[in-house]
Formats: C-alpha cells, sequence, structure tokens
C-alpha cells in the first residue's frame, strides 16, 4: 500500500493482528458492540435530520452514499447499509477488510469494501453524502492530514460524524488505565493518552478543513445500568457532526 502521511503502520498492524475477533461480541471488541446502539441511534437521528429523512422509516437513506473510514470489521457498515445507504468501507488493514468482506457476504449486504486510505480515495475523486469516522483519528499519524483527506471526501452539503477521545485527566483515568488495565475492557496498548484529542483542537481542524460544526455531543458509560448513553459530558467520550 502506498505511503500516506495520515497512516500509521503499527496502528494498522495491531488492529490486524486482531481482525479475526471483530464480530465477536465477547471478545476484544466487546466494548464497541456494547457501545453501537447508542452511535447507531445518533447517527440515524443527525442524517435523517440533515437530510429531510424519516428516521422511523425502515430504509430512511435510500438513494445516499456514506463512506465508513476506518470501518474494521464492518459493525457499523452493515447496519447503515440496512439502513439503505450505499455504502463503502474503507479500512487501512487488508486483515479487517477481509473480515468485514466475509461477514457482509453471509449477512448478504451489498457493501463495498475497500483496503484504502483517505488519501487513496481523494486520489480517486471519490465523494459521500455521509463520511463516519467513528474512533480513528487518535489512531492517525497526522491528524490535520487525516481530517483534511476526509473533508475532501464529502459531497457539498454532506454530513461528517467524527468520534474520539477528549485528552483529560478522566480519559486518562477511565478510557486508558481502567478500560485497559483494570477491567480489560480493552487489549493492552489500544489507546495512546497522548494522541487523545480535545474537542476545541478537533473543531478547529474541521473548520481549516472547510467544514461548518453543527453539534458536539458527549458519551458517558453509567456503571450502574452498565450501558452508554448520550449526555452533555464530554470529557471522555464524544462526538461532532459537520457539514461541508
Amino acid at each position: 500500500m502506498a505511503d500516506f502521511a495520515s497512516l500509521d503502520p503499527a496502528e494498522v498492524a495491531k488492529f490486524s493482528a486482531i481482525a479475526a475477533e471483530w464480530w465477536d461480541p465477547a471478545g476484544k471488541f466487546a466494548p464497541l458492540h456494547k457501545f453501537n446502539p447508542v452511535r447507531l441511534g445518533f447517527i440515524r437521528t443527525e442524517a435523517a435530520g440533515h437530510f429531510g429523512r424519516d428516521s422511523r422509516a425502515l430504509r430512511p437513506f435510500e438513494g445516499l452514499s456514506l463512506l465508513d473510514i476506518g470501518c474494521g470489521g464492518g459493525l457499523l457498515s452493515e447496519p447503515m447499509a440496512r439502513l439503505g445507504f450505499a455504502v463503502t468501507g474503507a479500512d487501512a488493514s487488508e486483515k479487517n477488510i477481509g473480515t468485514a468482506s466475509a461477514h457482509a457476504a453471509q449477512s448478504g449486504l451489498p457493501i463495498t469494501y475497500r483496503a484504502a486510505t483517505a488519501e487513496a480515495l481523494v486520489a480517486e475523486s471519490q465523494a459521500f453524502d455521509v463520511v463516519l469516522n467513528m474512533e480513528v483519528v487518535e489512531h492517525v499519524a497526522d491528524v490535520e492530514a487525516y481530517l483534511g483527506a476526509c473533508a475532501r471526501l464529502l459531497k457539498p452539503g454532506g454530513l461528517t460524524l467524527i468520534a474520539t477521545l477528549n485528552k483529560t485527566l478522566k480519559s486518562l483515568a477511565l478510557a486508558k488505565i481502567g478500560a485497559e488495565y483494570v477491567l480489560g475492557w480493552l487489549p493492552r496498548g489500544t489507546h495512546d493518552w497522548n494522541r487523545f484529542i480535545p474537542p476545541t483542537e478537533l473543531k478547529k481542524s474541521l473548520e481549516r478543513a472547510g467544514l461548518n460544526i453543527l453539534k458536539t455531543q458527549g458519551v458517558s458509560f453509567n456503571p450502574l445500568s452498565w450501558d452508554w448513553r448520550l449526555s452533555s459530558d464530554v470529557d471522555v467520550n464524544y462526538m461532532v457532526v459537520a457539514k461541508r
């Protein structure tokens, strides 16, 4: 694969090594399976509002294209395809793409999977109505270059949703030390806290890339009910919605 500014080979190798476990709800990606319903509901609501679609419809997004960049094993790509989007899933790891393609074939879903970077898709003049960028920016080598490439993949009027981790002492305690070393939710070394990004920095990078910020949304884990929910707390997990 060509060398691109935003690509971190070590991060690609890290997730390639556990690619076979993407669809195991009790495996190394169990936290993502638990997190997914909240992310899916948020994406559905924001996209329906932006494009004037009925979020209650079975396939509200027919006729719209979506790129799931850093798609991993396809945990978001598949439900997006079921909602009617024409989905392209891209990931720098060929092993992740192999896992995603095999699972989509078993599920009978027509998803286009590509072992490719954002920059490679830009070079092909690809463009999409929606670009999902979920839990990826904390793993790239050059955030500015990466977000710039992703912005160029949006059609005029298109919508992008970015989910990542804030750089706070709370996120260090919960998302890094707690999740990886105390609770064992994630393999040790999954995250580098130094790469976490405050919302103000992320939004400035998106604006420099020519996007308009629409919303910032916190996501919190409730240890009593043992589930995730949308909240006003952006200290650990948060999502940003922007348009071109």
